[in-house]
């Protein structure tokens, strides 16, 4: 007889129950945002061993093709990379949880490496209002000459800690916050959105 315990329990969005997909806000023309859900991404914390960072820096490159970003930058491509968080820290992002098979062991003795996966919301935040509609909440600038593509800021969004970089000029934005903040959060979100009309929508792989 088999010891194994069968479970109904299954991964779950951040999101889920907290963010209705569709159209919302003010009514008519197009929506000047987009919000889109991020689910069922890999993400982890790497803090670097002191005096590791140079063999880090290798090791990333040889395994994985990814550049250390600098402060307050991020190194991606697609969906995939490095976005820098604090001194020797940085989050790596996968397409796919399955995608981070591995890391640990690839960085051992080099690097802390924490899955972030279930601790993390993030939401991408596009459309010809998204500076506006961020700058509403964000305690940074976001005037292009302050704030560019590929440049990352540890921040508070309505007095909640929040991590935002910008993927693109569009501008397009990924907004990460601690799952335990999503509710509290997308009530900020959904409210300040309201004026620009938004569509919120799904995104997995």
């Amino acid at each position: 007889m088999s010891d194994a315990i069968e479970t109904t329990w299954r991964p779950r969005s951040a999101w889920a129950g907290i963010a209705p997909v569709g159209r919302h806000g003010r009514p008519g023309g197009e929506p000047g945002l987009r919000l889109t859900l991020r689910e069922e991404f890999g993400l982890a914390t790497l803090i670097a061993v002191k005096g590791r960072t140079d063999a880090l820096r290798q090791v990333l490159d040889e395994r994985f093709g990814w550049s250390l970003p600098d402060t307050g930058t991020a190194s991606l491509t697609g969906e995939r990379g490095l976005v820098w968080s604090g001194p020797d820290q940085w989050l790596a992002l996968f397409e796919t949880r399955r995608e981070m098979a591995g890391l640990v062991q690839a960085l051992q003795g080099l690097a802390a490496v924490t899955d972030q996966s279930d601790a993390r919301a993030i939401v991408r935040v596009s459309g010809p209002d998204a500076r506006a509609f961020l700058a509403k909440g964000l305690a940074i600038d976001l005037h292009p000459r302050a704030f560019q593509p590929g440049q990352v800021a540890v921040t508070a969004l309505a007095h909640m800690s929040a991590q935002v970089w910008q993927r693109d000029t569009s501008p397009t934005y990924d907004l990460a916050v601690a799952r335990s903040f999503a509710g509290s959060v997308w009530s900020w979100l959904s409210h300040a959105a309201d004026e620009f009309g938004y569509d919120v929508r799904n995104s997995t792989p």
